[in-house]
């Protein structure tokens, strides 16, 4: 097997034209999804954790596992310190980030007793991190979604004593949809406290086909996602919880570009209808979505089909498959005006998040 390679610099998805600290406005920009590993709870929750119950880690080949093996020396630095990270966001020109835990470290799959503390302790690390530079922070924690009780109990103290906007869950619970019954009093909670949920995948719980080319993240991230949000929307959450806040992370993932075939389907068919009282795309409006797309035309899409002021900046820092100038990512789009641009670097973020 060859050396492993990966790349943190611009995109191959676009031409790039100036960068967006040279382009950025003059208003407060916003990176709203990025990630802080916390190593204490890492060290605690590894005797517990079975890689196989991890679709990412799961169908993968060695060559991935090797290249991520590698990706996670490389970023240890910029995922755990200040300084190199703030270094970072001033030459992409971004004042605010917006930190959550790494995927992995949302812990779906262990078993109460050991996620419900090591979730603490997740929380109480990005919490320490955060407070060490507020004026650049903003923290999202993460809750025990496979024992619900307890994923209110941590919701009230991340909204309360923590001091986040808000959470980040992964697409699906060891493989149960987000939308099955027993998570509604999480939901509930969300929507009494006004918190943001921000939806990540962590690989596709069906991905064997997916082992090569890293197509369990390339394919798979965004799959699950729009599965996910197909099921809050066709199980009836979103229309029990209109006040819900929701960020569908990588540009809402596959749905958004196909989104007129569940308005068909739930036209067409009894079986594709539920007990939805309106077309499923007037739910998916309740969502916002980020700038991961990683091309113009892409970015041009969600805003016309969604709106300016549903689409929020974001960089899925510091992974190499991040978006690494999400300004000038945004002032790429030759349609946007100042307003808009303003809007998607920072002023919609700004606005959800209630700076």
């Amino acid at each position: 097997m060859s050396e492993p390679t990966n790349h943190y610099g611009p995109t191959a998805a676009r031409a790039h034209g100036r960068p967006g600290r040279e382009t950025r406005p003059a208003s407060v920009t916003i990176d709203i999804h990025s990630h802080v590993l916390v190593p204490e709870a890492a060290a605690f929750a590894a005797p517990h954790l079975d890689l196989s119950t991890i679709p990412l880690a799961h169908f993968a080949t060695p060559e991935t596992q090797a290249l991520n093996r590698k990706q996670d020396a490389d970023r240890r630095e910029v995922m755990t310190a200040i300084a190199p990270r703030l270094r970072d966001l001033d030459a992409a020109g971004i004042d605010l980030q917006v930190v959550a835990p790494p995927p992995p470290q949302c812990y779906f799959t262990l078993r109460p007793e050991h996620a419900v503390p090591a979730i603490r302790m997740v929380n109480d690390g990005i919490a320490a991190f955060v407070a060490r530079r507020p004026d650049r922070f903003v923290g999202l924690g993460t809750v025990p979604m496979q024992e619900p009780a307890e994923a209110v109990r941590e919701l009230e103290r991340c909204m309360g004593p923590l001091g986040f906007k808000g959470v980040q869950i992964l697409t699906n619970v060891a493989g149960r949809e987000l939308s099955d019954p027993a998570f509604a009093p999480f939901w509930a909670a969300a929507e009494r406290l006004g918190a943001l949920v921000m939806l990540h995948p962590n690989g596709f719980t069906e991905g064997e086909r997916f082992r090569r080319f890293y197509f369990n993240n390339v394919i798979g991230n965004p799959l699950d996602t729009a599965v996910a949000l197909h099921y809050l929307i066709f199980d009836g959450v979103l229309e029990r919880h209109p006040g819900l806040k929701i960020l569908a992370v990588h540009g809402g993932g596959y749905l958004p570009a196909y989104s007129g075939r569940i308005d068909h389907a739930w036209g067409a068919r009894s079986d594709a209808r539920g007990s939805l009282p309106k077309p499923p795309t007037h739910y998916l409006r309740q969502v916002w979505f980020d700038s991961i797309v990683f091309t113009p035309h892409q970015l041009d899409h969600l805003v016309r089909v969604f709106g300016a002021d549903r689409i929020v900046m974001g960089t899925d820092y510091p992974y190499d498959m991040a978006e690494s100038d999400p300004i000038g990512h945004v002032c790429s789009v030759e349609g946007f005006d100042a307003a808009t641009r303003a809007a998607i670097c920072g002023g919609n973020a700004q606005r959800l998040l209630g700076l």
